[in-house]
């Protein structure tokens, strides 16, 4: 489902999301009230989600799914030009899977819906940055033992990949750094996820920081 204000926006990604062999859109609402009825009769997997709307922004639409559907039964990534700390913030703690700029090119955007609707969670460089600022700042007491302990038990190319993340590269740069593909980065990056716990990049992020991994 596209959730967007505007008619070109919306019309613009159901064009490059309809092109995809593997993705189809189910459903275009225009603001997130219009999304939250429209969500009691259609079927969708993934809902993309702009931030500033008239009525309810994209955050409290965020909100009001996430009080009667979980991260299993419907996805929700935010997309929004105003890829601020703020923003991605609310978004994220509202229960949003993911965060993508409305900058990104079509290979990206799929990319992230995919990512995303197969269980990942999609963060750009902007939003993930964000993220590591927020938990650098929010936690600069020492190292949590407890992280430590979790962190302790990742491979060496585990670890490498996860502090490679905490700096705000995506897959493909780590991929080129490491002479390895995008693939086996987020193979590692599923893995220590698994190992410590993490339900998703963000979190991995943060709990990387409190075990001392800071960009």
């Amino acid at each position: 489902m596209i959730v967007d204000d505007q008619e070109m926006i919306r019309e613009g990604l159901r064009t490059i999301i309809g092109a995809h062999p593997d993705l189809q859109v189910a459903a275009v609402a225009g603001d997130g009230l219009e999304a939250l009825k429209l969500l009691e009769s259609t079927a969708v997997d993934v809902v993309l989600m702009d931030i500033r709307m008239p009525g309810i922004d994209g955050v409290e639409a965020t909100r009001r799914i996430r009080a009667t559907r979980s991260s299993a039964q419907v996805r929700i990534c935010v997309l929004t030009t105003f890829d601020n700390d703020e923003n991605v913030l609310r978004a994220l703690k509202a229960g949003a899977d993911g965060f993508l700029s409305k900058g990104a090119g079509p290979t990206e955007l799929t990319a992230g819906i995919l990512d995303i609707a197969g269980g990942g969670s999609a963060l750009s460089p902007t939003a993930l940055s964000a993220v590591v600022t927020h938990v650098a700042e929010d936690n600069s007491v020492p190292d949590d033992p407890q992280a430590l302990k979790l962190f302790a038990a990742l491979t060496a190319r585990e670890r490498e990949v996860v502090e490679a993340i905490v700096t705000g590269l995506d897959n493909q740069q780590i991929a080129e750094a490491m002479f390895v593909s995008p693939f086996t980065v987020k193979t590692h990056a599923n893995r220590a996820m698994s190992k410590v716990g993490a339900r998703d990049r963000a979190q991995l992020v943060s709990m990387a920081v409190r075990a001392g991994m800071r960009p």
